[in-house]
């Protein structure tokens, strides 16, 4: 192919600048700012996906609408879970209703001499 036919391809950032009066690449770029910020924070990946869709006008072929779509998949911190019981209704519980309970267990308070905070057994005078 000699230089005369090959095809001029204009530069795909050219045409992004233009698209939607170039909020779309204003939208693209304030996007992979925060997925940027998001991936740093919490340690996991992240996606940013342009989708573009090109279709002719319904009456004039030789017209083309250009739609695009901007996907932003933001990482997300792990969230802890709960352990619960069902109970005899279906209810959520904190207490394992299988397990019996001891209606006479008291606490013991700490023998004289003890540290509350520490448990260390300090000198007692006899």
């Amino acid at each position: 192919m000699s230089k005369e036919t090959e095809p001029v391809i204009r530069p795909f950032a050219d045409w992004l600048r233009e698209q939607s009066t170039g909020s779309t690449h204003e939208e693209l770029g304030e996007a992979l700012h925060d997925l940027i910020a998001k991936v740093q924070d919490t340690g996991k990946k992240g996606s940013l996906t342009l989708t573009i869709t090109v279709g002719t006008l319904k009456n004039d072929a030789a017209v083309l609408v250009v739609e695009d779509r901007i996907k932003l998949k933001l990482p997300e911190h792990d969230r802890k879970a709960s352990l619960f019981y069902p109970d005899k209704h279906g209810n959520l519980t904190r207490r394992d209703p299988r397990q019996l309970e001891f209606e006479s267990l008291r606490e013991v308070p700490a023998p004289e001499g003890v540290d509350l905070e520490t448990g260390e057994i300090r000198e007692v005078a006899e």
